[in-house]
């Protein structure tokens, strides 16, 4: 059967569960806890990130995610809680299905940057 953009971002979300902008901000300080920010490096240049996060754009996170990858990022262990965001919401919610197709098991999608910046969070 053929899947839709559609169907597979409605996987993800069911599969990943979502927080807002405001419940991220209490858990940016543990220090068991990364941010990935999934967006493009010119997206990232325009508005900043998560302060503390791990860029990765979407396309290279399988292989930054796998542990075997010469590309691996070593911020990136299975017993962390990974919190991905994008400028929307789908590449995070993508992302974060493919992290726990990986094996990732805490991941949460907290959607788009904007929220963050917005509610004031910090940026750098």
């Amino acid at each position: 059967m053929t899947k839709t953009v559609q169907d597979m971002l409605a996987e993800a979300r069911a599969a990943v569960p979502t927080i807002t902008p405001q419940e991220a901000m209490k858990m940016a300080s543990d220090p068991n806890v990364v941010f990935v920010d999934l967006r493009d490096g010119i997206e990232v240049q325009a508005s900043g990130r998560v302060k503390g996060a791990v860029h990765i754009p979407r396309g290279l996170l399988e292989f930054q995610a796998d542990p075997a990858s010469l590309s691996h990022a070593p911020a990136l262990t299975q017993d962390k809680t990974i919190i991905t965001y994008c400028a929307a919401g789908g590449r995070a919610a993508l992302g974060g299905k493919t992290l726990k197709d990986m094996g990732y098991k805490n991941v949460l999608n907290m959607g788009g940057f904007a929220g963050w910046k917005d509610g004031g969070g910090e940026v750098e």
